[in-house]
């Protein structure tokens, strides 16, 4: 397809297992990556011998797998799950060996199953669909949908979710996967949080794209356009709020004064939305909380908007404090995608601009403002170590968050008063 290789992974024919090894060692230091599965690793390149797997027992650990040199390619790749993965080149000959036709089918833009006798085997293979049809913009074909549909997923652990739906959430699009995921049953079997939106109704004046489900999708491509200037966590936490920020509609919408309205659904997602992250089993990543992020996106991402129709009332010590709860940048972006997910109505989504504007300009957009006043301070002033110390740290903090105190000098002199 033209598109850059991550990683090359080599399938050696007719040499046994022992051999291949001593032939790999003057390379470098050969690892084995599990003795059954006969592959070696020797630095980032992945060596093996054509395996043949039989199903033993549930999940993607229930297989007993033996490498065979003598199999023929055809047999060797009919292992493969989809035909565009069973592709194998000879570099040797310079000869594109693919019994199943996947370039066919790449150049169809489709996804085909190679066996659909042993697909089902390992049931993460339907998430792989979604995420290979959103990334790839491929479609999947009529058989492999029926089988996908019809296999169950509740052998796979948190991890082996993750990674697939992580995979998904970086596409062109998601959308497309998530599109598909609803129609083969997997929203349904592993994403409660996510059905629970579909049929949930919208005002139509707000919300001219349909019920909550079509907003999401919207809302979830609006963000990925919106991230890439983001380290790895933080494009994360940003799509993951996406995914989670309306989880509180449902148990909130109702017809209200003419109106379908969903009063509080921001702080009524926060429990569905950690449910979700749960059963994810997303938490920190590379030391940044995730998590965090994610519900202080789903209960604040009302807050843009909101503040700048009164913008003019609203303090600077609001968006300090605001930013004790949420990466405000975070915050702008997901609230921005949130109104621009509204197609097709055009809105004025501006209030996210001066809002991360007026952020950047307190210096709080990624943090609140450090405390000025620190607990050595206060012992200074001849008070005995004990809870009178917090107190005191915490009310001269208040006072700086509105702006009352801005110097060390005030802070002390603000803390002196406050001694018996």
């Amino acid at each position: 397809m033209g598109r850059p290789s991550k990683d090359i992974d080599i399938e050696v024919y007719g040499v046994p297992a022992d051999r291949l090894r001593q032939l790999l060692e003057p390379f470098g230091r050969v690892e084995t990556v599990g003795e059954s599965f006969q592959v070696y690793k020797l630095g980032d390149i992945d060596v093996s011998l054509p395996r043949r797997e039989s199903k033993s027992g549930r999940g993607h650990r229930g297989f007993d797998v033996a490498g065979d040199p003598g199999m023929s390619i055809e047999d060797a790749a009919r292992r493969r799950d989809f035909t565009i993965n069973a592709i194998a080149w000879d570099p040797l000959t310079d000869e594109y060996l693919d019994p199943f036709d996947g370039r066919g089918d790449i150049a169809r833009r489709l996804l085909r199953v190679v066996d659909p006798a042993t697909f089902g085997d390992d049931s993460l293979r339907v998430l792989r669909a979604v995420q290979f049809a959103a990334r790839l913009e491929f479609e999947l074909d009529a058989a492999a949908h029926a089988l996908c549909r019809a296999i169950p997923l509740d052998d796979l652990p948190a991890e082996r979710v993750w990674g697939e739906l992580e995979k998904l959430l970086f596409a062109p699009r998601p959308s497309i996967g998530f599109a598909l995921a609803m129609e083969l049953g997997v929203v349904e079997k592993l994403f409660p949080e996510l059905q629970a939106l579909t049929g949930c109704p919208q005002e139509p004046e707000w919300h001219p794209e349909g019920d909550v489900w079509v907003h999401n999708l919207q809302v979830i491509d609006q963000a990925r356009l919106r991230i890439d200037d983001l380290p790895r966590p933080q494009q994360v936490a940003v799509m993951l709020g996406a995914v989670c920020h309306d989880f509180g509609k449902p148990a909130t919408t109702a017809f209200t004064d003419g109106r379908m309205r969903s009063i509080d659904h921001e702080e009524q997602g926060v429990a569905p939305a950690i449910a979700f992250l749960d059963r994810i089993n997303v938490h920190s990543i590379d030391g940044y909380d995730v998590r965090r992020q994610v519900v202080g996106m789903v209960a604040q991402h009302l807050k843009p908007g909101m503040w700048f129709k009164v913008r003019d009332e609203v303090g600077d010590g609001a968006f300090r404090r605001l930013a004790q709860k949420v990466d405000l940048e975070l915050l702008a972006r997901l609230a921005k995608a949130d109104c621009t997910g509204r197609r097709p109505g055009e809105f004025d989504c501006s209030a996210m601009d001066w809002f991360l504007e007026r952020a950047r300009l307190l210096g709080v957009e990624h943090r609140p403002p450090a405390p000025i006043l620190l607990g050595r301070h206060v012992l200074a002033l001849g008070i005995a170590p004990g809870p009178r110390v917090g107190e005191i740290l915490k009310s001269v903090y208040e006072q700086q968050l509105d702006g009352k105190v801005t110097t060390l000098d005030e802070a002390i002199e603000t803390a002196r008063l406050m001694l018996p």
